[in-house]
């Protein structure tokens, strides 16, 4: 069953986050969700996967729990990129970790040390920014400097977290990167046999909230489709073209006049100890 996903052009298929199992790694419960984790490259879903890119010259994105046997089982957050040859092309790791009420997720995985791969497809050049990694405009942009042409963002959230914020950050950062984003959200409930508290000083309680869906493609020049259902499983097709990001970017110029030289300066005094912040005052 699919619960939610995007389809660009019947050419390239994105999951949401973790779909082949609840998404339930931020309770409090390690067990037993934690054994489903599996080798992104030799796994039993990308080993399933592969057969159907294959057959149907399609290029499939896998979020998985991954375990990295070669590392000591470290677990990740990852989503494996499949081509529409069969082969395993590469993989992306989650690059930020929510530490959100319910979802706590850094007693589970790590943050990525992957950086912000781009996959060269038959199909287009693709990023995957992985769930909670949308809410930071330096993560999307790091695609876009890498040549995306579209940008993934495979996710599993609920309502009360961030349905306000849902219809605008996809939206946003194809605007301000020059490429097409699919934001993908699951729905549901999932309920756990038993309670487990948020540190918020509320009651104990068994399910995160509803898993809102509302998975949606936007363009780079601001226009979007309309959204899945809420509340239904649902399939996204789309058709983009690729040439609308060029074209956008010769229109606007924000790449042209990005500035990267000023930020990086300034950035990497930001990072230092001893920082303090540029503010001006008057003397008094």
């Amino acid at each position: 069953m699919i619960s939610a996903a995007a389809l660009c052009g019947v050419n390239i298929i994105c999951f949401q986050e973790a779909f082949t199992m609840p998404f339930a790694f931020c309770t409090r419960e390690r067990l037993p969700w934690i054994e489903l984790a599996e080798s992104a490259e030799t796994g039993p879903t990308t080993t399933f996967l592969q057969e159907i890119a294959r057959m149907n010259d399609m290029v499939i994105v896998s979020p998985i729990l991954e375990r990295d046997e070669t590392h000591g089982d470290i677990l990740w957050n990852t989503a494996v990129v499949i081509s529409n040859s069969g082969q395993v092309l590469g993989k992306s790791r989650k690059n930020h970790i929510p530490r959100v009420g319910d979802f706590n997720e850094s007693t589970y995985y790590m943050e990525s040390n992957l950086g912000h791969p781009v996959f060269e497809t038959k199909f287009g050049k693709i990023g995957i920014n992985i769930c909670y990694g949308r809410h930071h405009p330096q993560n999307w942009m790091m695609y876009g400097l890498n040549g995306a042409e579209i940008v993934f963002n495979p996710s599993a959230t609920v309502g009360e977290l961030s349905e306000p914020l849902w219809p605008i950050e996809a939206r946003c950062a194809a605007v301000a990167n020059h490429y097409f984003t699919c934001a993908i959200n699951r729905v549901g409930t999932e309920v756990f046999p038993n309670e487990f508290t948020s540190g918020d000083k509320k009651p104990a309680h068994k399910d995160f909230g509803h898993f809102y869906g509302s998975s949606y493609i936007a363009a780079p020049d601001g226009s979007r489709t309309p959204g899945l259902s809420r509340i239904d499983d649902g399939l996204l097709v789309a058709e983009v073209d690729l040439n609308l990001c060029r074209q956008v970017q010769d229109h606007w110029g924000f790449r042209m006049t990005q500035r990267l030289d000023l930020y990086v300066s300034e950035l990497k005094e930001v990072i230092e100890p001893n920082f303090r912040p540029n503010i001006i005052r008057e003397n008094k």
